[in-house]
C-alpha cells in the first residue's frame, strides 16, 4: 500500500466514521517501533506503522487509524483529546477504534532490572524493595512514620 493509497483509506475511514473530511497529510513511517501510529498537533498529521499492516492485516490498522482520527478530530474541535480525557474514550468506543495496538512479533522485551537494595522500618520492620539506592534520611515509614535502614541486596 502507498501512502496516496492510505491517505485515500484515512480520508474514506473520517468520513464514514466521523462524518467529517480529513483534510491533513496521512503517510507511513516505518521507523515507528513501538506504537501503530501518531498524530502531530502542530501540523495534523498522521504516520502509521506499515509493520502493523503486514503483521496484523488492514483490519487492525483500521481501528488504529479510528485511534488517530480521534485524537485528530476532537484537537481541531477544541475538546478533550488525550488519552486520559473522557472525551477520547467516548468517542474512541463510538467508532470502535483501538486503545493499544497489538505488540509486534519480534519486537524487544523491556528488561527490568532486579531489586538491589532493601529499606527496612527500624521500628516494625517493614521491608521495601528498590531497584535504585536512595537516601534513608529523606523517607519513613508508610506503615509507622519509622526510620529506614538501606541495605544491599548482595550483602543481605
Amino acid at each position: 500500500m502507498t501512502d496516496e493509497q492510505l491517505q485515500a483509506w484515512i480520508e474514506q475511514i473520517s468520513l464514514r466514521s466521523f462524518g467529517v473530511p480529513f483534510r491533513h497529510k496521512a503517510r507511513f513511517n516505518s521507523r515507528l517501533r513501538t506504537t501503530g501510529g501518531r498524530y502531530f498537533m502542530k501540523t495534523h498529521h498522521i504516520e502509521i506503522n506499515p509493520a502493523q499492516l503486514a503483521a496484523y492485516g488492514e483490519e487492525e490498522v483500521e481501528r488504529i487509524i479510528k485511534h488517530e482520527l480521534c485524537h485528530y478530530h476532537l484537537h481541531l474541535a477544541g475538546r478533550g483529546y488525550q488519552h486520559r480525557d473522557a472525551d477520547f474514550k467516548a468517542l474512541l468506543q463510538k467508532v470502535g477504534g483501538s486503545r493499544y495496538c497489538n505488540a509486534l512479533p519480534g519486537a524487544k522485551q523491556r528488561k527490568t532490572l532486579p531489586h538491589r537494595y532493601k529499606l527496612v522500618c527500624a521500628d516494625c520492620g517493614m521491608t521495601y524493595l528498590r531497584k535504585r539506592r536512595v537516601d534513608p534520611a529523606r523517607y519513613r515509614c508508610g506503615r509507622c512514620a519509622g526510620k529506614l535502614r538501606l541495605y544491599s541486596l548482595s550483602e543481605a
